[in-house]
Order: C-alpha cells, then sequence, then structure tokens
C-alpha cells in the first residue's frame, strides 16, 4: 500500500497546486446587464442548448404549457491516465519503488443525466510480483518443475529452493456505468469535486511469464542468492533486494496456463477472459473543460487462477491443493480528463451541473414563472401609489390630481376640501386660511358645487373572468378589485356600472346576477365602496363566464340593488 499513498499525496498535491488558479472560475453570478442569471454558465431559456429531438418539450415549457425544461445537450469527456496495475493473488506485488506494476488508460464518457452515465475505457498493464518466501510445492507447476528438484531424489540430494516471481502483461477493455451523486447541492450553484463509483463489464486478454533462468539458461541457486537461513527469520525486504540485484529481468518461462483458454491469432497467445470490475473515484473540476482524477478499479476475471501463474497451496505435506480463491486485478490511477464540444450549443458534462441551479434562480430572479397581477402600495388610499405619491397621508375621499396630491382649483394654494370659497378670483388673491380672498364674496360663493370635468376621468374600465358556473372571486381579481377601489377612491363622485354577461337561459341570467352582485359585495366589504356608487346590470349579451366594469357616463343612473331574476336557481 505504500505506493498507493504515494500517489495519492501527489494527486492531492497536484489538485492544490492547479486548482486555485480557476477557483473563481464558473460562479453563480447576477447579470445586470442582460438580466441574467449565470449559474450554470448557460440560460436555460435558449433553445440553442436544446437537441431537435427535446424542442417539443422546449417549446411548451417557453408557452408555460409544461413545467420542467428541457435536457439540455452536454458535452462529451475524453481521458488519458497511468497508476499502479497490481495482481492480487497468490504472489505477492512487487512495490513501485521496487520497479513493480504500472498501467495506463484512455477512455471515453458521456452522461445521460444529472446521476447517471457510461464510459468505455481500455487499460494497459503490466503487473509484476515476487514471494521473500521459498515455495514448496511447486512441484505442481509446470513453469518451475521442469528446470527445479522440488523432491530430491534417491540418493538424498536435497530438493532445489524456488522463490516464485512472474511478470503479466494485459489488455482490458470496460464498458462502465458510472453514478455521480453530489452534484446535487442545495447550499451553492455547482461542485468543484465529484465523487462517484460505477460497474462495468468487459474482457481481459493476459500473458503471464516467469523469470525460472538465468542468462545461461540454468536455473537459478537461490541458496546462493539470499543464504540458507530459514527465510522465516530473514528481513523479506532485504531478501527481495538480493534477489533483483542478482536475478536478471527476461522472464523467459512462460507461466502455467489453460491453453484451451488462449486467443493466439488475435491476442498474441493471451488468455482472453471475461472480467466484470467494481470502483470508485473522485473528480477536481480545474476549470470548464478540464478535470482531474483519483480512482481505483478492482477487476475480477471469471474462473480465473493463474494471473500471477501460481495456483497452487503452500502446504508441507500431502498432495498439492489448488487455492480456492480466484486472483484478482487492481488499478489505482491519477487521470487527467477534458471535456470536448461547442460551449455555445452544450453544456459542461451533467455529472457537474447541479439540476437545482434553475429553480433556486427562478425564485430569486424569476424569468420565466407566472407572476400575479402586481397590487402597489397606497397608504392613503387615494389611488396614486406611494412610489409616485407626492403628498402622502391626503385625506380619505379627497380628489387628487395625477401627483397624489388635493386638488386646487382656484390655484390660491388652498386645497378645495379646506376651501371654503372653491373659484376665489386671481384680483382676490392672496386668500386666508379658509381659501377666502379679500373680495367681498358673492351670495351663493359658499354653497357653490365644483365639478372638475368627468369626474370618472381616472378610472379605467376592466372585465373579471370567473370560473364556469362559479361565482366565486379569485385571488388575481381581488387585486384588480382593489385597485378599482383606490381609483374609486380617489374619484368620490364618480360612480362604476357593473355589467354581467350571459342570457340564453335562466341559470345563465341567474349566474350573472350572482357574479354582479359578488363583485359589488366584496367591494362594499372588504374596500368600504358605498353600494350607491354602483349600477347594477345583467343579463347582457356576450361571455358567459365574465363581468365588465366601466365608469359611469355624465348624467347616467341606474339602481345599485337589483333582486335576483330566478332566486331558485342562485348558488352559494
Amino acid at each position: 500500500m505504500v505506493n498507493k499513498k504515494y500517489l495519492l499525496l501527489a494527486g492531492l498535491c497536484s489538485v492544490i497546486g492547479v486548482q486555485s488558479a480557476f477557483a473563481q472560475e464558473g460562479s453563480a453570478q447576477w447579470s445586470g446587464r442582460d438580466m441574467t442569471y449565470r449559474g450554470q454558465n448557460y440560460d436555460v431559456l435558449d433553445s440553442s442548448y436544446v437537441p431537435g429531438s427535446r424542442m417539443e418539450q422546449h417549446r411548451k415549457f417557453l408557452n408555460h404549457q409544461y413545467v420542467f425544461p428541457s435536457k439540455p445537450r452536454n458535452m462529451v469527456e475524453i481521458g488519458i491516465g497511468g497508476g499502479l496495475y497490481n495482481v492480487m493473488g497468490d504472489v505477492p506485488s512487487l512495490m513501485l519503488w521496487r520497479k513493480g506494476g504500472y498501467g495506463l488508460h484512455g477512455h471515453i464518457r458521456k452522461s445521460w443525466g444529472y446521476v447517471m452515465s457510461t464510459r468505455l475505457q481500455y487499460n494497459y498493464g503490466i503487473a509484476k510480483g515476487m514471494q521473500w518466501q521459498e515455495a514448496y510445492n511447486y512441484g505442481a507447476n509446470p513453469a518451475w518443475n521442469a528446470y527445479y528438484n522440488a523432491a530430491g531424489n534417491a540418493q538424498g540430494a536435497p530438493s532445489q529452493k524456488v522463490h516464485y516471481n512472474y511478470r503479466m502483461e494485459s489488455h482490458q477493455l470496460n464498458l462502465d456505468m458510472i453514478a455521480s451523486t453530489n452534484n446535487i447541492r442545495f447550499h451553492k450553484a455547482r461542485t468543484g469535486m465529484s465523487i462517484y463509483g460505477f460497474i462495468g463489464i468487459g474482457a481481459l486478454a493476459y500473458n503471464t511469464r516467469v523469470n525460472a533462468l538465468n542468462a545461461s539458461g540454468a536455473a537459478y541457486d537461490f541458496d546462493a542468492i539470499v543464504g540458507t537461513t530459514p527465510r522465516i527469520y530473514e528481513n523479506r525486504n532485504d531478501i527481495r533486494t538480493a534477489m533483483q540485484d542478482q536475478m536478471d529481468d527476461t522472464y523467459e518461462t512462460e507461466a502455467e496456463n489453460e491453453r484451451d483458454r488462449r486467443r493466439a491469432s488475435i491476442f498474441t497467445n493471451k488468455t482472453l477472459v471475461f472480467t466484470p470490475s467494481v470502483g470508485a473515484g473522485v473528480q477536481f473540476r480545474l476549470g470548464k473543460r478540464v478535470n482531474l482524477s483519483l480512482e481505483d478499479r478492482i477487476s475480477m476475471p471469471n474462473d480465473e487462477d493463474l494471473l500471477d501463474g501460481q495456483r497452487w497451496a503452500e502446504q508441507i505435506l500431502g498432495s498439492p491443493v489448488q487455492t480456492q480463491n480466484n486472483d484478482l486485478v487492481n488499478y489505482f490511477s491519477l487521470g487527467l480528463n477534458f471535456n470536448l464540444g461547442n460551449s455555445k450549443k452544450a453544456v459542461e458534462p451533467l455529472y457537474w451541473m447541479n439540476p437545482l441551479d434553475f429553480a433556486y434562480s427562478e425564485l430569486n430572479y424569476p424569468r420565466h414563472m407566472l407572476l400575479p397581477e402586481p397590487v402597489l402600495p397606497d397608504a392613503d388610499n387615494d389611488g396614486i401609489t406611494d412610489q409616485f405619491d407626492k403628498c402622502p397621508g391626503t385625506p380619505a375621499n379627497t380628489a387628487v390630481n395625477s401627483h397624489g396630491c388635493p386638488l386646487d382649483t382656484d390655484g390660491d394654494g388652498v386645497p378645495d376640501f379646506r376651501d371654503k370659497q372653491l373659484i376665489t378670483p386671481t384680483e382676490c388673491q392672496p386668500v386666508d386660511a379658509d381659501g377666502v380672498g379679500k373680495c367681498p364674496c358673492p351670495e351663493d360663493c359658499g354653497n357653490r358645487v365644483i365639478t372638475h370635468g368627468n369626474a370618472c376621468g381616472n378610472i379605467g374600465a376592466g372585465a373579471v373572468t370567473f370560473d364556469a358556473n362559479s361565482a366565486r372571486i379569485r385571488p388575481a381579481v381581488q387585486a384588480q378589485l382593489a385597485t378599482l377601489a383606490a381609483q374609486m377612491g380617489a374619484n368620490p363622485q364618480c360612480k362604476v356600472v357593473v355589467i354581467g354577461n350571459g342570457n340564453a337561459s335562466k341559470p345563465q341570467q341567474q349566474r350573472s346576477w350572482d357574479r354582479v352582485n359578488a363583485i359589488i359585495e366584496h367591494m362594499a366589504t372588504k374596500h368600504n365602496i358605498d353600494r350607491a356608487r354602483f349600477i347594477f346590470q345583467f343579463g347582457q349579451p356576450g361571455d358567459a363566464n365574465s363581468v365588465m366594469y366601466r365608469p359611469a357616463m355624465d348624467g347616467e343612473t341606474g339602481d345599485a340593488t337589483v333582486p335576483p331574476p330566478f332566486p331558485n336557481l342562485r348558488r352559494d
């Protein structure tokens, strides 16, 4: 495990060294210039990121016919890398610092959603191993018993000692299904680190050889190399060092294998086995196009115990017994990955994107959601919103101008609601605090009523829509009627005509009456508008589900209370 620790430390140092350069890249921000929220570096309303197969959903989303946006087109990841390649079998692996195994890989990966992606990866590996203990049952292994005497002879010659070793070369192709979940972030726009796990299927083609003979073609004298002291009392590192110093590196002898599984023509005499695998990894986002990965893969060749060239248990007494555990392959790698694609048409791979980004951005900076009619604040209820009211706190039922200030018809500086002489000639001004000028007042000046053109000039017409067969006033309509109430409060001399449509049948006429009555009742009870200021009309031709209102014309009269035409057909 020493080599894995060193590689992990080197990988983390690389991440720390380069990640700061990209620390500000891709952060969520609000652009006031174009009123676009840049959380994922793409605009979810932009059709250029949507492939043709999902354009129909995108069109419905833009038209508020479907609540979910289309999945954007995303880039493809390719990667290269290398690392430690070891066999977990009967013969211990050599560490990297002892010229042990290594591997190289390349892959292409495609995301199908925010969690799942698939990857096609090719691995090339060289695995090496050396056993510091001497072997006893090598007589069952044809790669060793052809050159070494395992049982001695009749004259009492001792058996030769053997230390297993091997070099395994392999080619592996995997199709992986990868799951990533920590890109779903609740408190930040995106993650800079992706943790994932995967399972895969594939094939492994391998060939294993052992170093059984020296440069002269003779068997090694292991006693001369490592000494005759029982190996259990020796330092294992010293034994391995002595063996590597005095043995060549030819691996000239083919290891034990199963000939019927060899594929000579295609894989140059390599054994081909079905190989599922599992693993996990972590990726560090260095930028929109680049990321670094650390990964560990364990491959499990099907029914294969000869990856290290040895399958016999070491028992001193009795016949050789085959081990029960199949060999595994461990590949611990460091990779550099790149995202390929047109950034104007494709986003990063979705396992880097936060699916909550659009929801949060729309809640805080709405551009697409349907919003209710705004209700503007009007503290003094004069019909002019507080933002534009230059005279806040105007007394109730006081006629005001477009700036929210009380009317002053004669321009004497005293508003009409306090002016006891509404029309004071210019030559009679200035006036006192009651608006009375210095000229003698005509006999009727104190009782004169001044009209200001059309008293309903500041009230607009409108229409209210009801649900079918219902006279209930919906919340959106309540906001509309609140605006009408403010306008009527600012024009206390104005009447409003409320007209209900629908005359095709008795139920329709009664429904028309119900809706007009509901509006007038709402205005009277919720906004304290006198019923006498309404003219009640119903049963008119038009859309049976709508009620219209308009300011009354000069001299127009009508009843504010009308009996229902068909009381037995009324609904609550």
